[in-house]
């Protein structure tokens, strides 16, 4: 990796650092994601999978990241039996 990027997420599920680097792009931050995971260690010894932003966006894409893990979990318009 250049000099002047900075991990700002990781994760052991790919699909989760696809959409946090979405949601990244989404605000105009660039985010490269490092996949360290080996199909062949898989089991044994996972890795994960890094999101690294330019530093000039470290800031900004560690605030976004924060809000994004403390956001509510379930249907966002309540219970689905209470139609």
């Amino acid at each position: 990796m250049e000099k002047d990027w900075k991990k700002i997420f990781s994760s052991n599920t790919p699909f989760e650092a696809e959409i946090v680097k979405g949601m990244l792009a989404d605000n105009g931050i660039v985010a490269v994601l490092l996949n360290r995971q080996s199909s062949s260690y898989n089991i044994t010894l996972p890795g994960l999978v890094e999101l690294y932003v330019h530093e000039s966006d470290e800031a900004a894409a560690k605030d976004l990241v924060h809000n994004h893990n403390n956001l509510p979990t379930g249907d966002p318009l309540g219970d689905p039996d209470n139609n």
